[in-house]
């Protein structure tokens, strides 16, 4: 059997179908899913201080585990390429499991004036706080609470930044939230339209960055605001985009993402010449590479990028992972919800079609560059959060990326987001596991 799947983009704001077109002996059947949603990218312009809601302490009694084949022989290095004395000798931080935690996060949304509006989900309402009262905890080493105080000591004079999409912004608000409780992070900086920015934290001079390059690579892309295209995306698989790699050399700590963008109908070129396209029903003269083509080869060439470049001071770049959407009963457009309380079991969520191709496309490319990198001395490391982020359904905000979605209404109709998350909430465990590759 040939399997051959695309991809197409419908509706404003970034939604997603997926078609997989199976060649049989009777025809080609056509299998419709969307994946994902408008909420790639809104503005996060204004960062105010809103209004912090109690915690409960009640955690649930479980304990939900990862114990994946696909990246156990991932050892996570710490910066200087060896392990740390803590650890055992094969030591993956990514495998374990999510036990209750009796604590309270080290931020609210009253401590932390970062909080995108969407991602506000105590600020908007959101009624259970269970999600907030679970630990990842490595089945074989120790990973413990993020210290942002020993963080920025750690990082004096030290340059970060965080490369991709709406996922990467999600992450370094996260970040920022739990360094802002030492020391108040200043912006210095913001594009046109607020989606790359930096700021520093003066008196331990670390920067912290996002800059954003969904594609990682050169791209034209004619949308608006509000999501709504004029044109194909003009995708150049053999150009980085020079938003990152104009900075590439003055960053001591890199870490990149992509993948979800890839979706889009998309002419993909090569020397400026047309190559192919992905969901192109209006260019019938133009050949169909489909999604996985174009990701591996954007990959293979950041790689490379990486492995032939380096950075300042031998600096540490990680490559972190896909991570899942928990759409159940349905996608974003037709009725599909996350309201979860508490982590899933094993086995309870599987992959989708897209992240299940992005995956495998990132493990393989990574594994083939960790060996380059390691015969050139560069400190290359994957940040696998996507197996244990799959097991958090309960994270996301749901109807809650909305203010009080359900308080002219209590049987409302609400687009879900079941693809960001929460904060605080289990994205904060991505900073928990990141302090302890770098100390």
């Amino acid at each position: 059997m040939v399997k051959k799947i695309m991809y197409s983009w419908k509706r404003w704001w970034e939604s997603l179908h997926i078609h997989n077109y199976f060649a049989v002996k009777l025809g080609v059947s056509i299998l419709l899913v969307g994946l994902a949603f408008r909420f790639f990218y809104n503005r996060s312009s204004d960062f105010s201080p809103v209004t912090e809601t109690p915690f409960l302490l009640i955690p649930p009694p479980s304990v939900f585990s990862v114990d994946t084949e696909q990246n156990s022989d991932q050892i996570p290095l710490q910066g200087n390429g060896e392990k740390s004395e803590q650890n055992k000798e094969k030591c993956n931080l990514f495998i374990g499991d999510w036990i209750p935690y009796k604590g309270e996060p080290l931020y609210t949304n009253n401590s932390c004036s970062f909080i995108e509006q969407h991602q506000n989900c105590l600020k908007n309402g959101r009624p259970d706080r269970g999600y907030l009262h679970w630990k990842w905890k490595p089945r074989d080493c120790d990973s413990p609470q993020f210290d942002p105080v020993r963080f920025l000591d750690l990082m004096r004079n030290k340059s970060w930044a965080l490369i991709g999409d709406s996922i990467s912004r999600n992450h370094v608000q996260s970040l920022l939230c739990l360094l802002s409780m030492v020391e108040k992070a200043i912006e210095i900086y913001h594009d046109e339209n607020y989606r790359s920015r930096k700021w520093i934290f003066p008196s331990h001079n670390v920067t912290l960055s996002v800059i954003w390059s969904p594609f990682l690579a050169e791209a034209a892309i004619f949308e608006d605001m509000n999501g709504v295209s004029t044109s194909e995306i003009e995708l150049h698989l053999d150009k980085l985009d020079k938003n990152w790699t104009h900075h590439y050399r003055d960053l001591d700590y890199i870490i990149f993402s992509s993948g979800k963008w890839f979706v889009k109908s998309t002419i993909y070129y090569e020397n400026d010449t047309v190559l192919g396209c992905h969901y192109c029903p209006k260019r019938s003269n133009i050949t169909e590479l489909g999604i996985n083509f174009a990701y591996r080869k954007v990959i293979r060439k950041v790689f490379d990028y990486i492995i032939e470049s380096n950075n300042k001071n031998n600096g540490t770049v990680f490559y972190r992972t896909s991570t899942p959407s928990h759409f159940e009963n349905g996608e974003w457009f037709s009725g599909g919800t996350c309201g979860r309380k508490g982590p899933a079991k094993r086995g309870e969520f599987d992959w989708n079609e897209l992240t299940k191709i992005l995956r495998a496309i990132e493990l393989e490319e990574f594994a083939k560059a960790s060996v380059k990198a390691y015969e050139n001395g560069v400190k290359l490391m994957l940040l696998d959060v996507g197996p244990l982020s799959l097991l958090r359904p309960d994270g996301h905000p749901g109807p809650y990326r909305f203010y009080q979605p359900f308080g002219d209404d209590e049987n409302a109709k609400v687009v879900n987001d079941c693809l960001h998350w929460c904060l605080p909430g289990p994205i904060d465990s991505w900073n928990d596991l990141l302090m302890e590759m770098v100390k």
